[in-house]
């Protein structure tokens, strides 16, 4: 069976905002999922941002800024564990659970870069793999489903259950089980070896990317441009990381 019967690492963050240039991290989780889709280990982060952050977010995750700078960790030190975390976790061979990897894993690469910290991809010596990624999986396995494919709506999809919604942690065990039903209900997910499964979501995401962009150029703005990097956005022309070295490319 393959992959499926061993455990997933999941991931999962809450943020200021959607701009993975500018945005910080607000709380995080890392989690341990057995074939059961048990927790079997978890940590969790609340950190101290640095900036304020905006009511829309806190409506969102719940966390206001006061209640960050009082409660939360210095964002250097969080960002510092929680990077390592999830480096640790890849190294194992463990797969890592994002939805929307494309946003969390390169916000925080972000974060390394702005505390110069090493990234993910530094720590590791290649761009963090394997990752799987619910959100790309299904726009692949289901295309032309119609409606949203927000977390909620996949877990409704596949019969997963979400409790505290926007709460990282939640979020992380949520998306985990999502992909364990996905690989149960589409034979070819489940039976891929984790490196085909991997190069595969690369593939999709871009072409993903590739029809958004097209539509939305024919749509509503000719100028569109829709990112088709997966799972790090690389950082723009002439950003290097300060923590060491740079990730190689898959």
């Amino acid at each position: 069976m393959g992959w499926i019967t061993g455990p997933l690492a999941a991931f999962d963050l809450e943020t200021t905002g959607t701009d993975v240039e500018t945005d910080r991290i607000v709380t995080a989780a890392v989690v341990r999922l057995e074939p059961d889709g048990a927790v079997s280990a978890e940590r969790t982060w609340l950190l101290d941002p640095g900036v304020v952050i905006p009511e829309q977010a806190s409506a969102i995750h719940g966390i206001s800024t006061d209640h960050a700078r009082e409660h939360g960790a210095s964002a250097s030190s969080a960002i510092e564990d929680i990077t390592q975390t999830v480096a640790d976790a890849l190294s194992s061979g463990t797969p890592l659970v994002v939805m929307n990897a494309r946003y969390d894993l390169s916000l925080l690469d972000r974060e390394c870069r702005r505390y110069g910290l090493q990234s993910v991809g530094e720590r590791l010596g290649i761009v963090p793999s394997p990752v799987i990624d619910p959100l790309v999986i299904d726009k692949y396995v289901d295309r032309y489903r119609k409606g949203t494919r927000a977390l909620h709506a996949l877990c409704a999809h596949y019969g997963v259950s979400l409790e505290e919604a926007h709460d990282a942690r939640a979020d992380a065990v949520a998306a985990a089980r999502v992909v364990q039903r996905m690989a149960e209900k589409h034979r070819l997910v489940g039976t891929m070896s984790l490196a085909d499964l991997h190069d595969l979501q690369v593939r999709a995401a871009a072409a993903q990317s590739a029809s958004l962009q097209a539509y939305l150029r024919r749509s509503t703005n000719p100028t569109a441009v829709v990112e088709s990097a997966w799972p790090v956005i690389p950082r723009p022309a002439g950003v290097r990381g300060q923590g060491g070295g740079t990730a190689a490319r898959r």
